[in-house]
């Protein structure tokens, strides 16, 4: 099976042999990137503009928790916004597979580390604490395998991948 291009210069050359849904496959992988880019332009404002009214404005303290939990859930929100927009480079670029799905778990572990920086633990039941504990070795333990898994195959070094 042909692999997808992964830069515009490739798509142009390639666009007249890629198969159909190849073809759909980086036209959505494409307009995904600019959807995603538009909201982390958006996400990125918001912050801005959050930091200067919260920080500067009311004068308020960031080491105060609620301040804390506040700037930095968003900054994590855009975070996990960008680790999707690159991901989606791999999907434009056809390189699929045990990586992909590495990548995917570690968008999960940022978006559960999200949580737990915004979660007011005073607030939240027990069984709640230990169902996000649950989920992080989860999600850990899938990474772990995963990455063992990657090691018995052959393995193609992907830049900017661990």
């Amino acid at each position: 099976m042909r692999e997808l291009p992964n830069n515009w210069t490739d798509i142009r050359r390639s666009w007249p042999v890629l198969k159909l849904y190849q073809r759909l496959e980086t036209v959505v992988a494409f307009l995904l990137t600019v959807v995603i880019s538009i909201v982390i332009v958006i996400a990125l404002y918001r912050l801005i503009v959050q930091v200067v009214d919260v920080l500067v404005l009311q004068a308020l303290n960031p080491l105060d928790h609620a301040v804390f939990q506040a700037v930095f859930g968003e900054i994590m929100t855009l975070l996990i916004a960008l680790e999707f927009n690159h991901t989606l480079r791999y999907a434009v670029a056809g390189e699929l597979g045990i990586i992909q799905t590495r990548v995917v778990i570690l968008i999960a572990q940022l978006a559960l580390a999200r949580k737990v920086i915004v979660v007011d633990l005073q607030g939240i039941s027990p069984a709640a604490i230990a169902s996000l504990a649950a989920l992080a070795i989860a999600l850990g333990v899938a990474y772990w395998l995963i990455g063992a898994g990657s090691e018995r195959a052959p393995h193609t070094e992907q830049p900017g991948m661990p």
